[in-house]
């Protein structure tokens, strides 16, 4: 999942995208009419955000075109959505934005919206697009050069996302740009360095609650890359336990969990988390390692609900699909083709091990070249990737 790289991965379904709890056949639902009602989201009316939406809800129906209240109301669902880790959320934003959605030139508070939207569909390329159009109209746009970043560091390009974090050294608080920057040294073979430059940021009284996890989730990936188990435990603790809600940190939390066996730990962190499709995968991860009668069901359920993607054509969880058929189906070949395909658009850690672990399964070392060369190119500090790499050179030998 990918954010400021914390706007990291949150899926863009469409407004009628099905993720039931409790289905568990492989044939979609498909509702006979446009405007039938599938589910309506619960809002609780005691809880202050909620009310905001709703009053935004009902200022912006009495005036659908009233820019402000759309962006408002907007942001709400795509926070609400990244929260949650439910796509309709962000559905909900897309729906908001239907006066500026098609248009070639909307305001630049519309454009940057449908941005971060079409970044959570893994729509880099759109994203970007609108992203220049945003930097064009306003240089000094923050969060445009943000956003910008991290895209581009989610496609590898590791030289253009500093450009692109550069611009913030004068746009936003220090700790900001330095993140950006050590977000991408830590990966690109300055670990020790990033490490020590942002472990003194996470307690600065300046950071918000949410930069605090941003920062601590950065730390905690450059130390499990690097296996300092120790180290990450203690940054990932710190991030969970301020008691905000991301759902990049759940999944970047019990990856972690995942790599040191901690079965338990990932279900009592992720037995609630059903409705995301990536945590639903980590949690089923943890079940069958355990033997859970479980596992059998939430296996059917991930199945139900990537065969539902395939059909409507997104491509936002490739590397989900790719663990779920290569761990839980066993099928290495077909994890295979989605792991290559999966490398076309995203190049994070985890994408470059999805390809490499399915490549070596299914005995293809030759598919596993591009990573090795991103490697290789890039000086990635990443242990296990390193490990990985090691067996495909013993073979080669």
């Amino acid at each position: 999942m990918n954010r400021s790289r914390f706007i990291a991965v949150l899926t863009l379904l469409a407004w009628l995208a099905v993720s039931h709890s409790g289905e568990t056949t492989a044939e979609p639902y498909r509702p006979e009419q446009a405007a039938q009602v599938l589910e309506r989201l619960s809002f609780k009316p005691t809880d202050p955000v909620e009310r905001e939406v709703r009053a935004l809800r009902n200022r912006l129906a009495a005036d659908p075109r009233n820019l402000d209240l759309a962006v408002q109301l907007a942001a709400r669902y795509i926070e609400r959505g990244r929260s949650e880790g439910d796509p309709r959320f962000l559905g909900q934003a897309q729906a908001v934005l239907a006066p500026w959605w098609n248009e070639p030139m909307p305001p630049p508070a519309a454009l940057l919206l449908r941005a971060t939207i079409s970044q959570h569909g893994h729509e880099f390329d759109r994203a970007l697009g609108d992203l220049d159009q945003v930097l064009v109209a306003q240089p000094t746009n923050a969060q445009a050069w943000l956003t910008k970043a991290a895209i581009l560091q989610v496609q590898a390009r590791y030289d253009d996302a500093r450009r692109a974090c550069q611009p913030l050294g004068r746009l936003a608080p220090r700790h900001v740009i330095l993140t950006c920057l050590s977000d991408i040294a830590g990966l690109t073979g300055q670990a020790a360095q990033s490490q020590e430059l942002l472990s003194g940021l996470r307690n600065d009284p300046r950071v918000s609650v949410h930069e605090g996890i941003w920062i601590r989730t950065v730390l905690a990936e450059i130390a499990a890359r690097t296996g300092d188990v120790t180290t990450g435990e203690q940054y990932f603790s710190e991030a969970v336990k301020t008691g905000v809600k991301d759902q990049y940190l759940l999944a970047a939390y019990a990856d972690f969990l995942l790599d040191q066996g901690r079965h338990r730990e990932v279900i009592t962190l992720l037995q609630h988390e059903t409705r995301a499709d990536g945590l639903l995968l980590r949690l089923a991860l943890a079940e069958q390692a355990l033997g859970a009668p479980s596992a059998k069901d939430r296996v059917a359920m991930l199945a139900a609900r990537f065969a539902a993607a395939r059909e409507r054509g997104t491509n936002v969880h490739v590397r989900e699909e790719a663990r779920f058929t290569l761990a839980l189906l066993r099928d290495p070949h077909r994890a295979l083709q989605l792991a290559q395909i999966n490398w076309q658009v995203q190049r994070e850690p985890a994408d470059a091990r999805m390809l490499l672990e399915s490549a070596l399964a299914a005995g293809d070392h030759e598919a596993a070249k591009p990573v090795l060369d991103w490697l290789s190119a890039n000086h990635v500090e990443g242990l296990r990737l390193r490990k990985l790499a090691k067996r495909f050179e013993e073979y080669d030998k």
